[in-house]
């Protein structure tokens, strides 16, 4: 049986600073971390996205949302990715691994979403795939969740391209738009994505 890999920082390397390996040369959309300069382009394409993302998901729409985001993303316990197509660089939407858990259990939640003029083109698809590589491979987790609102068949359709299987149900599960609101608990593994 494979042993996991394990995130080996070198000295003064931040999990933060781990930036994604650049992405297949089919691929239309390539990751990178989220910065501070990103802030005015992020809350436009939030507030333009609005219809598309509620009931599913609030992102930040305030200055002040973005900075605690961004803070948060600083952090060891988070990464927040963006999506961005290769021609032009424009922001196509945000994946963030978050509550990222090591020792045993080498874990994190994965959140997700588009913005509506970049939508339904299949880009997130190719960021999806990229977030779990990078995730398994130089991040060194065993272990991916995303909970998702099961009307929400848009996320649930990508979450299953990626490999995520459905794992149970948790009703009432997160508070999202003042609502408790019940989940499906998707899933992947390390071991899900090896050959054989």
């Amino acid at each position: 049986m494979k042993r996991p890999a394990l995130l080996r920082l070198t000295s003064g390397q931040r999990m933060a600073d781990t930036g994604p390996a650049d992405p297949p040369r089919t691929h239309r959309v390539a990751l990178r971390l989220l910065a501070r300069s990103d802030r005015e382009e992020f809350l436009r394409l939030a507030a333009e996205s609005r219809e598309l993302h509620r009931p599913w998901t609030y992102p930040p729409e305030r200055p002040e949302q973005f900075d605690e985001l961004f803070a948060r993303s600083r952090r060891d316990d988070c990464v927040c990715l963006l999506a961005c197509l290769r021609d032009g660089g424009d922001v196509v939407g945000v994946l963030i691994l978050s509550q990222i858990v090591r020792g045993a259990f080498q874990s994190a939640y994965l959140g997700y979403y588009a913005h509506e003029r970049h939508a339904r083109q299949g880009l997130m698809r190719e960021a999806m795939a990229q977030t779990v590589a990078h995730a398994f491979g130089p991040l060194g987790l065993h272990r991916l969740e995303a909970n998702i609102q099961p009307a929400n068949q848009a996320s649930i359709a990508l979450a299953r391209s990626a490999g995520f299987r459905l794992e149970g149900f948790s009703p009432r599960y997160l508070l999202i738009g003042g609502q408790w609101r019940d989940h499906e608990r998707y899933a992947i593994t390390a071991d899900d994505r090896e050959p054989g």
